[in-house]
């Protein structure tokens, strides 16, 4: 049993990426449904302000930090951060290995990068919908999604239509009960796999800047996020280390 390591309010699984491969691996498609959250600095922010959103992270079966921003902070302030595991590295990762036939249900990416994600990962039983943009302010659109995965049973569901609209899917799929295999709230992580965002070099992940690569791509989309909503993070960090 993997002990959970307590952030911000968040109980974080434990798990490297090795570790959070060879469990979703060692998952049955046959098995319940379950979902995977990815929360980065964005996410625990928000939480931060909307405490009604605890439940999509306390019920994930795993939930795995996606910021070494995150973690570099909790360290610097003496904090015990869980390991980083980004949704992009764990589906660039765990795709490509799948068997060819494995089914998969994707929510999200543009219908033209369809050719090139199966290209790049080989799998050929890709069930996909994109739901219109705007589409979680939109009762009938968010109903037609849960209504797709439910109706393509898959060992992998990908939702990739940002937070928290992903979280609130999986979330509506696991009430409902009617679908089965393992949900990945994995946000951009499909544009990079499918070639529609180039993702940072190495070296920036490594040093923990892959957002201002990001921000650099889309100043227009992403400014205000990276520049005037996420710093908070290091208030709310700085505030749980005093608070030891």
């Amino acid at each position: 049993m993997v002990r959970s390591r307590r952030l911000l309010g968040v109980d974080f699984t434990g798990f490297d990426l090795p570790a959070a491969l060879a469990w979703l691996r060692a998952r049955p498609a046959e098995a319940p449904f379950a979902y995977v959250v990815t929360p980065n600095a964005d996410h625990l922010v928000r939480l931060h302000r909307d405490p009604s959103l605890a439940p999509l992270y306390r019920d994930a079966a795993l939930t795995l930090l996606d910021s070494r921003v995150v973690a570099a902070g909790a360290r610097l302030l003496g904090l015990a951060p869980p390991p980083v595991v980004t949704g992009a590295d764990l589906i660039a990762a765990l795709l490509p290995a799948l068997p060819a036939a494995t089914p998969i249900c994707l929510i999200g990416l543009p219908a033209g990068f369809l050719p090139a994600l199966r290209a790049r990962t080989g799998l050929a039983a890709i069930a996909h919908h994109d739901p219109p943009v705007g589409f979680a302010h939109d009762r009938a659109a968010i109903d037609a999604a849960l209504r797709f995965v439910e109706a393509h049973p898959a060992r992998f569901i990908l939702l990739a239509v940002g937070s928290p609209a992903q979280e609130l899917l999986a979330a509506a799929l696991a009430s409902r009960g009617r679908a089965g295999g393992t949900a990945l709230c994995i946000g951009a992580a499909v544009d990079f796999l499918a070639g529609r965002s180039r993702r940072a070099p190495v070296w920036m992940r490594r040093a923990g800047l892959e957002w201002l690569h990001r921000l650099a791509s889309a100043p227009r989309r992403l400014g205000r996020r990276y520049l005037r909503e996420d710093p908070a993070i290091l208030r709310l960090l700085l505030a749980a280390r005093l608070a030891r």
